[in-house]
Order: C-alpha cells, then sequence, then structure tokens
C-alpha cells in the first residue's frame, strides 16, 4: 500500500455532492486543522486534505476555492484542494474511504498527523507549512523529515517564552493553553500583524474585535512584542471603512462597520502598552462620533440595532472620567432589567446577553458588575454539554458558539477573584461558574485541542470555522484568570 498527494484546484460542476463523512467526524473539505507559524497558513480536514491555503499570510489571498456556501450546502466537488489517497491495489482510496481516521499534532507544534487504517493496515499523512507532507508507513523508525523538524523545533522555541499557568492548573488546561497559543501563531501575520480570525473562506480576514483579542491573549501569555504589533496594524486601519480587513489593510466590501471596534482597539492597545491612545476627546454635549454605537450591528453580525456588546465596548474607548460615568449609567437604564442585561436597548424582552461579560473584561464598568453577575450566573446555568449560545434571545439555533463560552468564563472567573475577600461564598459560586463553562468549552474542543466557531449542539461536532482565533484568545484570558501563574517561561513539553 502507498499514498499519493494529489494537487487539485477545486471543481465546479453543478451536480458535485461533498463525500459523506465517516461515523462521528466533521464532513470531508471542512477545515478542522491549521498549520502555519504566522506566514502561510493552511486549513486541513479531518481526513488530512489540504482544504484552504493562504499566502502571503494568514489574512492573504485565498489559493484554494472552497466557498463556505458550498461547504454549509453538501456540494463541494471531492477534487478540491490537495486529497491524500492510499493506494490498495490498483485503488487509489481518499481517506474518507478508510474504515477510521484520526489526527494529532506532533505535541508543541503545528506539525499534524493524520492516520488511517483500512483492512487492517495504517499509514500516517504527516503536514506542516514549508515541508512536503510525508506518507509513512506506522511502526517506520521516523515520520518526520528534516524540514518538518524544523518547523516543530521552531514552534516549541516560539512556545517556550510564554509565561505559565500556576502549579495547581489541572492538566488539560495546560494543554488548552498551549495549543490555544499555538493557534494564535498560525493566525497572526508576524510580519504585519494581522490576524486571520480563522482557516477559512469569508472568515480568514481582520476583525477589529477579534484581532484585538488576540492581542490582549498575547499579551498576558507574555508575547508583548507580537501584542503590539497587532496593535499598530489595527491602528492603520479606517475603522469607519467596513466590519473586516483585508491583510493589506484594505477594507472588504459586504459587512458595514460595527459599533465595538474602536473599544476593542483601545483596550488591546492598553493590554499591550502601546502608547498611542485611539479614543478621542468627547464634544462639548458629552458625545462623541468616533464612539458611536447607535444604530449600528453588533458582534452577531445581523441587523443594525442599539446592542449592549457596542454600547459596552464603545463606552471604553472614551477617556475615564464625567464622560464615560454617564455612558455607564445610560446603559444601566437603557439594557437593565431585573433578571440582568438584555441585547437591545430599551426592549426588555429581546433576551441576556453574553456580551454583558465585556463590562468586567475587557471594558470594565463596576456599576454594571452586579447586573453582569446575574446575567452571566442564568446563562451558565441554562448551558448545554458544550457550552452556551450568544443570547437567550439568539435566533441562529440551539449550537453552542465557542467564543461567548469562554469570555464569559472570563469575566466570571474575574469577578470571583474580585469577591474574594469581601464575599467568599459569592467567590466561590462564580468561580464554580466559570469551571463548569471552561469543562464545556473542554468538551467542545476537536481531539486535537482547537476550538470551532460552533459546534453541534448533540454531538459536539464543529459545524462552522475551526478554529477560531477569537475563541482560543479568550479561553486563554480565562486560564490566566482562572491559574494566574508567575511570570517565568513555560515549556512545549507535556507535564
Amino acid at each position: 500500500m502507498t499514498l499519493a498527494v494529489v494537487l487539485l484546484s477545486g471543481g465546479t460542476g453543478t451536480d458535485s455532492r461533498t463525500p459523506a463523512a465517516l461515523p462521528g467526524l466533521p464532513p470531508p473539505f471542512l477545515g478542522v486543522a491549521v498549520l502555519g507559524s504566522g506566514g502561510r497558513a493552511e486549513a486541513i480536514d479531518a481526513y488530512g486534505d489540504v482544504v484552504g491555503r493562504w499566502a502571503p499570510g494568514p489574512a492573504g489571498q485565498s489559493l484554494i476555492p472552497n466557498p463556505p456556501e458550498r461547504q454549509a450546502a453538501g456540494s463541494v466537488p471531492a477534487n478540491t484542494g490537495i486529497v491524500a489517497r492510499m493506494r490498495i491495489g490498483r485503488s487509489r482510496l481518499p481517506l474518507w474511504r478508510a474504515d477510521s481516521v484520526t489526527q494529532r499534532y506532533v505535541p508543541g507544534s503545528n506539525v499534524l498527523r493524520t492516520r488511517a487504517r483500512i483492512d487492517s493496515r495504517t499509514v500516517e499523512v504527516v503536514r506542516a507549512v514549508g515541508a512536503r507532507s510525508l506518507e509513512c508507513v506506522v511502526g517506520a523508525s521516523t515520520c518526520l523529515e528534516p524540514a518538518m523538524k524544523a518547523a516543530a523545533s521552531a514552534d516549541r522555541r516560539w512556545l517556550a517564552r510564554a509565561r505559565t499557568l500556576n502549579a495547581a492548573a489541572p492538566r488539560w488546561t495546560r494543554a488548552m493553553y498551549r495549543r490555544s497559543l499555538l493557534v494564535l501563531r498560525a493566525l497572526t501575520d508576524r510580519r504585519t500583524g494581522a490576524v486571520a480570525a480563522g482557516p477559512r473562506e469569508g472568515w480568514a480576514y481582520v476583525w477589529p474585535r477579534d484581532a484585538s483579542a488576540v492581542a490582549m491573549a498575547l499579551a498576558s501569555a507574555g508575547y508583548e512584542p507580537e501584542a503590539r504589533r497587532i496593535v499598530r496594524f489595527l491602528e492603520r486601519l479606517d475603522l469607519d471603512a467596513a466590519a473586516r480587513f483585508h491583510g493589506t489593510g484594505e477594507a472588504v466590501d459586504g459587512r458595514l462597520a460595527q459599533g465595538d471596534a474602536l473599544g476593542w482597539v483601545a483596550a488591546a492597545a492598553r493590554a499591550a502598552g502601546a502608547t498611542r491612545d485611539r479614543a478621542e476627546p468627547p464634544a462639548a454635549d458629552g458625545s462623541s462620533p468616533a464612539t458611536s454605537w447607535e444604530g449600528l450591528a453588533d458582534y452577531q453580525e445581523g441587523d443594525s440595532g442599539d446592542f449592549l456588546g457596542n454600547a459596552v465596548a464603545a463606552a471604553a474607548a472614551v477617556p475615564p472620567g464625567p464622560t464615560r460615568q454617564r455612558s455607564e449609567v445610560a446603559t444601566r437604564a437603557r439594557f437593565g432589567t431585573q433578571a440582568g442585561l438584555t441585547r437591545s436597548a430599551d426592549e426588555p424582552d429581546s433576551g441576556l446577553d453574553s456580551a454583558a461579560a465585556w463590562a468586567v473584561r475587557p471594558f470594565p464598568q463596576p456599576g454594571l458588575f452586579p447586573l453582569v453577575r446575574r446575567t452571566l450566573l442564568t446563562l451558565a446555568a441554562h448551558s448545554g454539554r458544550f457550552g452556551i449560545v450568544p443570547s437567550r434571545g439568539w435566533e441562529g439555533g440551539i449550537d453552542p458558539w465557542t467564543a461567548p463560552t469562554a469570555w464569559s468564563a472570563w469575566s466570571l472567573a474575574t469577578l470571583a477573584r474580585m469577591e474574594q475577600v469581601r464575599s467568599p461564598h459569592a467567590s466561590r459560586r462564580d468561580r464554580q461558574a466559570a469551571l463548569r463553562l471552561m469543562a464545556e468549552l473542554r468538551r467542545a474542543a476537536t481531539p486535537t485541542g482547537l476550538l470551532p466557531e460552533r459546534v453541534d449542539a448533540r454531538t459536539g461536532i464543529p459545524r462552522s470555522t475551526t478554529p477560531l482565533a477569537w475563541s482560543h484568545a479568550f479561553a486563554i484570558l480565562a486560564l490566566r484568570q482562572l491559574w494566574p501563574g508567575a511570570r517565568q517561561r513555560n515549556s512545549w513539553k507535556r507535564r
């Protein structure tokens, strides 16, 4: 048995059908892993096929046509991307025809192994950006060529720079922490600081909020130079031009600017220790055109409106003082209910919104903390096996989303630390809710430790972009809040 790697450009036949998935796995051509170290990025599906490629950086040009619309419709042709095929006799079978397929990363790296078993025989496909893919028979002395070993070593050296979690952190949290850092390494352009939201067509752009969260996470983990590079990229953008941007800084058509961008960039700049403040002084009447949020779309990227997340983020872009305090009072009046903070202003029936968490971190507004706690505890109490949906009024189905799950855990963990002395009981309650959300986040991760944008509520199988930079950034921030470590550096090795 041999294995051939076939480079194909993608089909366009109108009668195309995505090949059937193996039991318990996502369908072929939906990326579930990412390769890269800040240059060219590649998406790999569950069967070892390269189903996406972007260059010169993660938010660069797409080189493999694989539109998400076709993925959702189940009409991706079988001749898409770079397909690995096993030769058995006269047949050359793709790995989705195997009896079973598993994946794992080489420890401490973005080098990926895909193992397929068919007719009692097993082979591995090993992939790394910058090295030719390699097939090897399981049991052979080595399955890594020199270029792959070099890529793995470079990843480990980078990972060793990270600050550690503390000694009480469970083993699984350390694995999530390291993998999340490696995801951010793969999706952040090491030259420009442009952060791709995810390795998938339509997601391989820079969203200011996603990139800002990545900058905060990297700064928290000890990668201040990388965080400042991201902030410099963001500060060059025309944030009023669009919701997302190419890796060149050019606006992407199709989605108007959203109301939280300036606040996220300002918070990222503070976290990274950047010197320039993007916030503009308010006008005489207390308003500021630069921080206007009303009538704009929010992180749910649907219709425009007056939304909680935008209000909370925009207030943080205003310099400290009376104007910010008035904004906090207005937010409480317009979004606050007996149950907590709702998504839409002056609409108490619009449903509790997980974006309430942002008023604790990264946009602390102490006057809102009691309402935030009430909101997050309610959402956590109604979470499923794999996390929460963005808000109680969410109309996008029942599948949980990993980013809201992680950012809610981050803020609950922060509230728990704040209450340690004044109210130990409240502190324990908040921490337990945060830990429960992190356990659900862990269950939502793929076998390789990557966080999809969302997963099937029943099976946990990825339903969308995998991995999502935003989710991994919040996972890092939550882990560091729950198990804050000293400033010593990390080790890539398993412990």
